[in-house]
């Protein structure tokens, strides 16, 4: 557990600046793993907490929103591997409502807004939320002709060919009556049923497990092969749409039992209400029926039904301001846990892990759950307050546990009265377990508290830690070698083939060494699943011809990253508190690694690092003290420099062309574009020499708007500062969009 969060209105600018930076990585990492990756890192609630403390900081410090702020985003950035397709009308989330009050709330805001229209009912639509992943499927005079994942909101992943596998998407829609154009959005989703099935036949064939029913229906609509996709047996729910010619019909509801009309399958769940009552009554009935429909649900989503009300209470960034989904409280069950296991991250932070005995848990079987740090294992917070009433957590315990969210496990309490005369307290290691290193908990200098998690101080000298650097190293995020993943660099550290990232540059050199792991590591697997299936393996092609090839296909990967971005190698070392956003401040700010490495030495020579670092709006004194640890250690000092025998990081150059008729101003970019991304924006802008900030005052020279942009526009507005759109930018730049 961590400190309360100190108030944001009682931060100072300094705290807000660096919280601002902490909040914008950790949510910036949080939407990949969820929209991209599909793997859920944090839990829901966790992910809202991170995005209500932003909106409160940059609330209070408004000259201090971050040009990266996620207040504006909406996913992540599509995954490479698709063609990109940009959403005509964005993708937006929606606001969550936790509790009766806030739906309340909801319907208050919506009449406050309408009060003007005397004797005017509005009413609402009811309908569950489907747990899967949302796509969007554009039809032309009827027919189909192409399908997007949501992405980052405003460009998304073409996976056309993969979308006409699923049996629920009509290839042309059915009846009459559709528009010329529209762009049917829903959820493409796994049964129960489908995902024990799709477990048990790769069991049997000794292949991978799989996490849950949404991470699979991801996972399988993103396949290369689209019969790969044909075999998950996926499901489609239709409930929205985007672009189109004409509405469908002039009520959401309405509209929706067109789609029925039109092939597709709907929510036989969905209503109309006209009350607070009828909305929660309906959102309790569904509660009582999540367990039988056979699929993940997590909440019910309500939304205005009149369109033309929708279309008057607009949007505020990101989201619609006339629908909010309701989630559902996170399902328990209790269980036992067996036994408490430490594991080493690339920070050297010992992460407990607890082992449970199986519990199905919201159609998921769960067998671990995360344990934090040995405060929460002890039943306090950092602050010595208790957490679970007190109660600590032993080997041997009853549980009760929870997928908070519905994506990650944690335990919610301990049934004392179950635990057995024999549990005794448990002992967290003092020591790391990798490589036998003093763990020590760090001295927060600012609070003059102990860090809430104990960090093995072997550094370089910890195998646990040196992976997970490698790892790190060769992520897409990082250097980008492709081909090198996690399992490669686990049986090449293994094998004593690399040790440090320089040694990846030289892996060519060990290339009869490579090849034997690898047939070594095929002839296992084989093996393994000539066990698990009983059928004798095929050897079509020999072990040798086959690794001969990846191994030539992996070099070439490797020697294509030997010139990297300085930005990507400054973030692929790996430092404490430097993400890929302030990985790109420090490229901009140095320019040539030469400079960046010269200022860290100075700067870790210092008394004072504070005095020596420049001032860099977006890096505080947490980030300036980790790179001072950083150059400070003679063995990074040893690691860097054999790195760099082996790349030449670029310079970070940014062109300015000399009738940049931008260049040297101040840019603010607001409400939703959509024509470019918001990165799109930003790094065109740095191009042309002008500045993007994140908030609008007397210093902005320019505001670009796009539809939703609120607060911004009205602050640019008061100040008589230039406001345009987004054609007008592109006139003003000389480009075109796309």
């Amino acid at each position: 557990m961590t400190n309360a969060p100190i108030p944001a209105d009682k931060l100072t600018a300094e705290q807000a600046a660096a919280e601002l930076e902490r909040l914008a990585r950790e949510i910036a990492a949080a939407d990949v793993a969820y929209h991209q990756n599909d793997a859920p890192e944090i839990t829901d609630a966790e992910y809202d907490a991170l995005r209500v403390r932003n909106a409160e900081i940059e609330q209070a410090f408004p000259d201090l929103v971050r040009a990266d702020s996620p207040t504006g985003s909406v996913g992540a950035p599509p995954a490479e591997g698709f063609a990109k397709v940009r959403h005509a009308v964005p993708m937006l989330s929606l606001a969550k409502a936790y509790t009766d009050q806030d739906v309340v709330d909801f319907i208050e805001r919506g009449r406050r807004f309408f009060q003007r229209d005397e004797g005017l009912e509005i009413a609402f639509t009811a309908e569950p939320k489907i747990d899967g992943l949302s796509a969007s499927l554009r039809y032309e005079s009827g027919v189909f002709v192409q399908g997007a994942t949501r992405g980052d909101g405003t460009v998304g992943e073409d996976i056309t060919a993969n979308l006409k596998t699923i049996a629920d998407i009509p290839h042309r829609l059915k009846g009459s009556g559709w528009p010329e154009v529209i762009e049917i959005r829903g959820e493409v989703y796994m049964t129960y049923a489908e995902f024990a099935a799709l477990k048990a036949r790769s069991a049997a064939a000794g292949g991978q497990d799989y996490v849950n029913p949404r991470n699979t229906a991801a996972g399988s609509l993103r396949q290369k092969d689209p019969s790969v996709t044909a075999s998950r047996n996926l499901k489609f729910f239709a409930y929205a749409w985007g672009y189109t010619t004409a509405d469908p019909a002039p009520t959401q509801y309405d509209s929706v039992q067109k789609f029925a009309e039109w092939g597709f399958r709907v929510s036989p769940l969905m209503v109309r209400a006209k009350s607070v009552d009828e909305l929660i009554a309906q959102y309790k009935l569904i509660e009582e029926q999540r367990s039988s429909l056979g699929y993940d649900i997590d909440g019910v989503v309500y939304k205005v039904d009149q369109l033309d009300l929708q279309r008057r209470w607009g949007f505020v960034t990101g989201e619609p301001r006339w629908a909010i989904a309701h989630k559902f409280p996170a399902e328990q069950a209790s269980t036992v846990l067996r036994q408490i296991d430490i594991q080493v991250g690339r920070t050297g932070t010992l992460a407990p892990v607890g082992r449970l005995d199986p519990v199905t848990v919201g159609g998921v079987t769960v067998v671990n759950v995360t344990l934090h740090n040995e405060d929460y294992i002890a039943g306090i917070d950092s602050t010595g307050q208790p957490i679970r009433n007190g109660a600590d957590i032993r080997i041997g315990d009853t549980v009760v546990i929870q997928r908070a969210g519905d994506v990650i496990p944690q335990i919610v309490s301990v049934v004392l009265e179950k635990r057995p005369a024999d549990a005794v307290p448990y002992q967290f290691p003092h020591t790391c377990p990798v490589c036998g290193s003093p763990a020590t908990r760090e001295m927060n200098e600012k609070t003059g508290k102990e860090d809430s998690r104990r960090r093995c101080t072997g550094e370089l000298i910890c195998a646990a830690q040196a992976v997970e650097a490698l790892r790190h190293f060769v992520s897409r995020g990082a250097m980008d070698i492709e081909g090198m993943g996690a399992e490669n660099i686990d049986l090449f550290f293994n094998a004593g083939l690399i040790r440090t990232a320089a040694d990846i540059f030289t892996l060519k050199d060990k290339r009869a060494e490579a090849q034997r792991v690898l047939a070594e590591r095929r002839e296992e697997q084989a093996r393994q699943r000539e066990l698990a299936t009983g059928k004798a393996r095929k050897n079509v092609r020999s072990a040798e011809d086959r690794n001969f090839e990846g191994l030539d296909k992996l070099f070439s990967a490797i020697d294509a990253r030997r010139e990297p971005e300085l930005d990507r190698f400054i973030f692929a070392l790996g430092i404490r508190h430097v993400g890929d956003t302030t990985a790109a401040l420090l490229a901009r700010t140095f320019g040539t690694v030469e400079e960046w490495i010269r200022v860290g030495k100075e700067t870790a020579a210092a008394e004072d690092p504070l005095a020596v670092f420049p001032s860099i709006d977006g890096i505080g004194g947490t980030v300036v003290g980790a790179l001072a640890d950083f150059f400070g250690n003679e063995r990074n000092d040893d690691v860097l420099d054999a790195l760099l025998k082996q790349v030449t990081p670029k310079p970070y150059v940014v062109t300015v062309s000399a009738d940049s008729q931008v260049a040297g101003k101040t840019v603010v970019f607001t409400g939703t574009l959509e024509k470019m991304s918001r990165s799109e924006a930003k790094a065109m802008a740095e191009r042309l020499g002008a500045k993007v900030a994140g908030s609008v005052s007397a210093k902005t020279d320019l505001v670009v708007a796009g539809p939703g942009a609120g607060s911004k526009l009205k602050q640019a507005t008061d100040l008589g500062i230039e406001v345009i759109d987004e054609d007008q930018w592109f006139a003003r730049v000389g480009q075109q969009p796309g």
